[in-house]
């Protein structure tokens, strides 16, 4: 070896130990290491920050923008409220999941999916009174495996379809990954969710660690009925199953600045008369989907909110100027353009009014507002901002708008009218300009994490491709198959690339995987296709540890899993990946 392949090998090796050792966060160690290498001579110095600009990590960029655009229109809402409201038992819960969470993830990236899903399976967990554990990691390995069926879904599809183009001259297609990623995708999730969450161990003792978050106090808040609304004409008890589905309590109604007598069960409802419940933020944003409601003051805030609207909840301390005074004796709404939209106060309901409620030091106040305006109102107030929980106003009106504009951009690129970073961008800019997502959570959305990741990780992968480390490599598992049919070493490719990818960052795997693929087919004269190929599909199915996919990560605490849990329905996922997608890669990719 020369001296640059033992230094560029020595860098991927440190990387892989301080990723295993999970000490510093893989940002950092791919930076240092891409530092290290301009610094050694190994990476150009003209390629040094090539990786940031690469189509690859723009793509994976916009991609995240453009999925947070489909949460806050509420397109996404539409259709899981529908699978809420079924109740179905373990195995047809885990079979639906699997699925929604395989659709939603070949549409947008797979992590934004799970976190998208994971709220409802553990609400779900909640009403069945089940541990999370038993459903959360066959959602988690689900929307990892319907990532792969398109090229957006999942950062290795993005990296191997821009390696082939400038390796061969043409990127993969949005659908070209659809045949063998669809097939893998299917027998997984069928395996996962007939038999494999059967291996996941659990113990009747098993508490659910999410419990006390999903226990949260409620707010009592109230919704407007708007004219034209589908719940005119109803009674009030009509509207149970709805709020049943969505955990919201239906604890009166306002007619006319009156609160009714009791729950107001058997009252017709009226346009203008306004429903108060008692439930979570994110419960509330839901039944008012759900039922076409408005929260007070909701037309004033649209008119002036060119950063969007937000939900805040924040305490109240002795000292803060709405302590023995109501939220309409201040002015809230009229002076910072600010509504209470909710009181919580130890669980005790009140019959006044929410705005005419005289606040006390420690109720917790869900304001609502143009995010530029709520911090001024708080300020003012003097109370204390809690937590974030990313709570958000979903804007029902634009879901068709938005699924629309992200459907014809995928359209025109799948059919090579755009290019697919292009498509994208014009999404995410509509998206700005029609204010469904605002730009002050544009950098939000973007995992710079992962941005980084890639930025550093691809001029290292480059480097070790010029100085023919990848063909060593390739060389390494040519030799060890020789004689061999070449389904055996498209297989052991896709069995080295698994196994760097459980212990390896899944998209610096296919940063590495992708030339050793090339090098590999041209070793044997046949079409790199096939082990491009092999590379994307074995890069994503990362299921024996926590470390090898975020989305392992994200479930690792709600579901309470150790290190050692992911292998046992993991192993076999991965084994039989490999038998399912060898044979659909030659027979859809010819050698």
């Amino acid at each position: 070896m020369s001296v640059d392949q033992i230094i560029l090998f020595t860098l991927f090796a440190t990387v892989f130990i301080f990723l295993l050792w999970g000490r510093w966060r893989y940002d950092l160690v791919a930076f240092i290491a891409l530092i290290i290498g301009l610094v050694l001579g190994v990476v150009p110095t003209s390629e040094a920050f090539s990786g940031f600009g690469h189509p690859a990590t723009i793509i994976v960029a916009l991609v995240l923008v453009v999925s947070r655009g489909l949460v806050k229109s509420g397109a996404i809402d539409m259709i899981t409220r529908k699978l809420t409201a079924m109740e179905l038992g373990l195995s047809r819960h885990i079979i639906a999941m699997s699925g929604l969470g395989a659709v939603f993830s070949a549409f947008m990236n797979n992590v934004a999916a799970l976190a998208i899903l994971m709220p409802v399976d553990l609400q779900a967990a909640k009403k069945a009174e089940r541990s999370p554990r038993i459903t959360l990691m066959p959602l988690a390995f689900a929307t990892i495996l319907g990532g792969m069926i398109t090229l957006i879904g999942t950062p290795p599809n993005i990296i191997i379809a821009a390696y082939r183009e400038q390796a061969l001259g043409e990127a993969f297609g949005m659908f070209d990954f659809a045949p063998v990623g669809l097939s893998c995708a299917v027998v997984g999730i069928a395996f996962v969710a007939f038999f494999g969450w059967r291996l996941i161990p659990v113990s009747e003792k098993d508490k659910n660690p999410t419990g006390d978050l999903l226990d949260l106090e409620g707010y009592v808040a109230e919704l407007i009925v708007v004219e034209g609304t589908d719940v005119i004409g109803n009674m009030v008890r009509d509207l149970d199953a709805v709020a049943e589905e969505n955990d919201v309590s239906i604890v009166g109604l306002v007619r006319n600045n009156r609160r009714l007598a009791g729950y107001a069960r058997n009252v017709e409802i009226k346009a203008k008369d306004i429903l108060v419940v008692e439930a979570g933020p994110q419960s509330i944003d839901q039944f008012r989907g759900a039922l076409k409601l408005e929260f007070d003051g909701e037309k004033r805030h649209e008119k002036v909110a060119s950063g969007g609207m937000t939900l805040t909840e924040v305490v109240v301390p002795e000292n803060s100027v709405i302590v023995g005074r109501s939220a309409l004796s201040l002015r809230l709404l009229a002076r910072h353009g600010v509504t209470l939209l909710g009181v919580s106060r130890q669980g005790k309901r009140f019959r006044e009014r929410v705005r005419r409620l005289d606040i006390e030091a420690g109720d917790i106040l869900l304001l609502l507002g143009p995010s530029e305006r709520v911090n001024d109102g708080i300020n003012w107030l003097g109370v204390l901002p809690l937590a974030e929980r990313g709570l958000s106003v979903t804007q029902y009106k634009k879901a068709w708008l938005a699924t629309g504009i992200f459907a014809a951009a995928i359209g025109v690129a799948s059919f090579g009218g755009l290019y697919l970073a292009v498509a994208l961008a014009i999404v995410v800019a509509a998206y700005i300009l029609l204010e469904i997502v605002p730009i002050h959570e544009v950098y939000q959305q973007i995992e710079w994490p992962v941005i980084v990741l890639l930025g550093s990780m691809i001029p290292l992968g480059a480097a070790l491709e010029a100085s023919g480390g990848t063909g060593l490599l390739a060389q390494s598992i040519v030799s060890l198959t020789d004689g061999l049919p070449t389904i055996a070493v498209l297989a052991a490719l896709m069995i080295v690339i698994m196994t760097l990818s459980d212990v390896l960052n899944n998209t610096a795997t296919a940063v590495v995987g992708a030339p050793i693929a090339v090098d590999v087919a041209n070793r044997l004269g046949v079409s790199p296709d096939p082990f491009l190929m092999a590379v994307a599909v074995a890069a994503s199915c990362a299921f024996l540890t926590p470390i090898g996919h975020k989305n392992n990560t994200l479930i690792m605490g709600p579901g309470g899993y150790k290190f050692g849990d992911y292998w046992r329905m993991g192993l076999p996922l991965e084994v039989l990946i490999v038998g399912i997608a060898t044979p659909s890669i030659l027979f859809f990719w010819p050698l």
